[in-house]
């Protein structure tokens, strides 16, 4: 399974990260151990929505297009919860 995923920084509760992984449990965890340069200043991180693919180039896209402007408005609107 491929799963596309949005982090949300605990710490600063506006701040989302949008990955790509085939092993979620491992790759929060890597996160969370700032082993991942670009998440390193917002640790701790909670996954906050993921979706699981079982075709690798269908998760990509969607990954990408999450990091589009459409794709944010999409994620804002549909895929998060800032309530």
């Amino acid at each position: 399974m491929f799963y596309v995923y949005i982090l949300r920084s605990k710490k600063i509760h506006d701040k989302t990260y949008i990955g790509y992984t085939t092993n979620l449990k491992e790759r929060l965890k890597l996160h969370n151990l700032q082993m991942v340069k670009s998440t390193k200043p917002f640790v701790p991180w909670k996954i906050e929505t993921y979706i699981g693919f079982s075709n690798k180039e269908l998760a990509i896209k969607f990954e990408k297009y999450l990091k589009t402007g459409s794709g944010k408005a999409f994620l804002k609107k549909r895929l998060i919860n800032d309530g």
